[in-house]
């Protein structure tokens, strides 16, 4: 059913002007408690229990207008891009300091059962078109956009990612915060699951676990599809069915006998569905972003996969409603894109991805000029870092900057070259560089804190450079002084 952006639908004008009026009526609620919310257009730190400090707060809302603006960004053909970042891709929308963005944002597992998570919904159906004719979206990866053999751009990369949000006056230096307002599933358009959603979690040859199956046959890759309550009332998942992936024929002609190009529609005719799995189990939901990043200045097209310092594919499941993200500004507007969404996932990301399902994010972003920034907790900031109410968390990778440090061939020989080693280096050094500059320690009161305080986990093992996180919680520096 159109839903006022389906131009083909006899009765668009009439939808639209639907549409636009319920936005209206959203948007004028919405920012009336936002605003009340954050006390304005940007909330004023407290200084020990966030990055903020009073100061800047103070700095930065002084640059912002007076009252947020509240920008929609719906997921289409004409709004997405799919498997890589990008300095030369052109501004879905253009936003103030303070501003408010609702962004929509498309699985790109969700030809697994496009009857559950395609069809019905237009947004959906115009990114994954694809006949022998064509597909909508050719480009799918940051590789040669005129390669014939599984599409435009290899597959080099798979996230479909809505955006690029351009912030003004962002430039190389800044630091964008990033508050995660709210996360909503999008509701599957299928009538015979109405409020219902649905999600696929690939055990894919690309997981940590794939050459150690121990039944046969031990080469499988294996989906299982999920379903959750689509207005979030229910806090678990449920499996439905999985299959093994069995070689599948694009509409294009090219055989693919494992998930080697995102967006392959799964012809269900030539799988077999076990609906006996995970009987009796509930799935805690914590519906996230696994991307949330800007453009990086390094190369003109970067691999959507390996996350890296401008954030991207980070899979940490903490980075959902009520958190805060920071991100160094590596280009001119900063271009931020937000995909991947995940219903749930566990720290690791094992067997290679989350439970892959559609969300609608809300998003309030805010800029912090360079000069700003100068003697507060994120002038040294050069990595993307999660702040919720309780806890500042640091995110290590094998390589905190692969473009810069591996070469001209960085964005293939990072898939060789990770380990956990490297990532719990780089965690540890970062958090030792946080607690001696934020908090003022010495280098041998951060090593001790860090041994007892700080808990070091495996963010993911499957998306090319490896990440840990290292988390420290907020009222360990309760009785500091300021």
């Amino acid at each position: 059913m159109c839903a006022g952006d389906d131009k083909t639908c006899p009765e668009f004008e009439k939808h639209r002007a639907k549409m636009m009026e319920a936005l209206g009526m959203e948007r004028r609620g919405f920012l009336k408690s936002a605003f009340a919310a954050t006390g304005g257009a940007i909330a004023l730190g407290t200084g020990a229990s966030t990055l903020v400090t009073p100061a800047l707060a103070q700095a930065s809302a002084s640059k912002a207008p007076d009252t947020p603006s509240y920008h929609y960004l719906p997921a289409t053909d004409q709004t997405v891009h799919w498997g890589y970042f990008s300095k030369k891709l052109k501004p879905q929308v253009e936003i103030d300091s303070g501003d408010i963005v609702t962004i929509e944002t498309l699985t790109h597992h969700a030809n697994d059962d496009a009857s559950l998570m395609v069809k019905g919904d237009p947004g959906a159906e115009s990114v994954f078109y694809w006949t022998k004719e064509q597909k909508k979206v050719a480009r799918r990866g940051a590789g040669d956009v005129n390669d014939t053999k599984v599409g435009g751009g290899g597959g080099l990369g798979v996230h479909i990612c809505t955006g690029p949000v351009y912030v003004r006056g962002a430039e190389e230096g800044d630091v964008l915060e990033v508050r995660i307002v709210d996360t909503k599933f999008r509701p599957s358009a299928n009538p015979a699951h109405k409020g219902k959603a649905f999600g696929s979690n690939a055990a894919a040859w690309w997981g940590f676990h794939y050459k150690d199956l121990i039944t046969e046959p031990k080469q499988r890759e294996v989906i299982t599809i999920y379903e959750m309550d689509a207005s979030g009332a229910r806090n678990w998942a449920k499996a439905v069915y999985n299959f093994k992936w069995e070689p599948q024929t694009d509409p294009s002609g090219v055989v693919h006998p494992t998930i080697d190009y995102p967006g392959v529609p799964v012809d269900h005719s030539k799988i077999k569905k076990n609906t006996d799995v995970l009987k009796g189990v509930r799935v805690p939901i914590r519906p996230h972003f696994g991307v949330i990043g800007l453009a990086p200045k390094e190369a003109d097209y970067v691999n959507s996969i390996p996350p890296s310092y401008t954030g991207g594919n980070i899979d940490n499941w903490r980075i959902g409603k009520g958190a805060t993200m920071y991100y160094p500004v590596a280009v001119e507007g900063a271009l931020m894109s937000v995909g991947d969404p995940h219903a749930s996932q566990g720290d690791s990301e094992m067997c290679g991805t989350a439970i892959e399902c559609s969300l609608t994010g809300t998003f309030q972003i805010i800029l912090h000029k360079k000069a700003d920034i100068a003697g507060t907790p994120l002038e040294p900031l050069e990595y993307p870092m999660l702040e919720t109410k309780d806890e500042w968390l640091i995110h290590g990778f094998s390589y905190a900057n692969f473009l810069a440090e591996l070469g001209p061939n960085a964005q293939n020989d990072i898939f060789g070259k990770s380990s956990i080693d490297l990532a719990l280096k780089d965690a540890f050094k970062k958090m030792r560089g946080f607690l001696m500059t934020t908090k003022g320690l010495t280098e041998d009161e951060a090593i001790s804190l860090m041994s007892i305080g700080v808990d070091f986990g495996i963010t993911q093992v499957v998306d090319g450079n490896w990440g840990v996180h290292a988390v420290i919680k907020k009222e360990i520096f309760a009785d500091a002084s300021a």
